[in-house]
């Protein structure tokens, strides 16, 4: 015979109260011993629930932003790092930037820092509840081909447009073509002033027209790319390399 008490942990179960369905018979007990009030135990059990369903849409958010790996500020080293202005970077993580549609550009020698510096600010953002993606360059750059082959290149544009922030790594590792600069282009410019976009690249600004191929081009990507944007230039040493003797 089902019990009244089973009854209701299959009734929570069947609503997705998981927590409360697991944490229930502690608290019953605690009723049952007048250690608590009905009232103390629900208000317990519920905040409960919507701080595992936070947590839970949290790692569902930073799970779909697809990071390869995830990094925090606080595993990096700034003390290696004396070129870049620590507060600068800290104040990043306050999202005030995505307030204002503004950009980040990260540029540095391989193995500075700039991916793990980008991807603890989209962490960040995933933690507010910002759909977020992070994406290389040539992956990106070929998506974007292969949808404007299949004559889906609009729906494409519009898709990579509507994350509140896109994390472009490694921009200038490969050579761009004039029609994937274009589609490059056309992708910025659709997010220009209504969405934030993160950069990481090996290569100073100046040295873009000879990655894109294109000085047209490359001049309307740099328009709209450093338009409201933080440039953040790092000259130290590789972190693959310090503990190399």
């Amino acid at each position: 015979m089902t019990t009244k008490f089973q009854s209701l942990i299959t009734d929570l179960e069947a609503l997705g109260l998981t927590k409360i369905s697991a944490y229930l018979p502690e608290y019953i007990d605690q009723l049952n011993r007048q250690e608590l009030s009905f009232t103390e135990a629900m208000l317990t059990l519920t905040e409960a629930e919507l701080k595992w369903r936070q947590e839970s849409d949290i790692r569902q958010t930073i799970e779909r932003a697809r990071f390869p790996k995830l990094k925090s500020i606080r595993d990096f080293d700034f003390d290696f790092q004396p070129s870049i202005n620590r507060q600068e970077v800290l104040a990043f993580q306050d999202l005030a930037f995505m307030d204002q549609q503004e950009n980040l550009i990260f540029i540095g020698s391989p193995g500075v820092g700039k991916t793990h510096l980008a991807i603890s600010v989209g962490v960040a953002a995933c933690q507010q509840g910002m759909r977020t993606l992070f994406i290389n360059c040539h992956e990106l750059l070929l998506r974007l081909h292969a949808a404007y082959e299949k004559g889906r290149l609009e729906q494409s544009i519009n898709r990579y447009a509507r994350y509140d922030l896109l994390i472009i790594d490694e921009l200038g590792y490969l050579p761009v073509d004039h029609d994937e600069a274009n589609l490059l282009f056309q992708l910025i410019n659709a997010r220009y002033e209504h969405a934030s976009t993160i950069i990481t690249s090996n290569s100073e600004l100046s040295a873009w027209v000879e990655i894109f191929q294109n000085p047209t081009v490359t001049a309307a990507i740099l328009d709209r790319i450093v338009h409201h944007s933080h440039i953040i230039k790092i000259t130290g040493k590789s972190y693959r390399l310090k503990n190399v003797d």
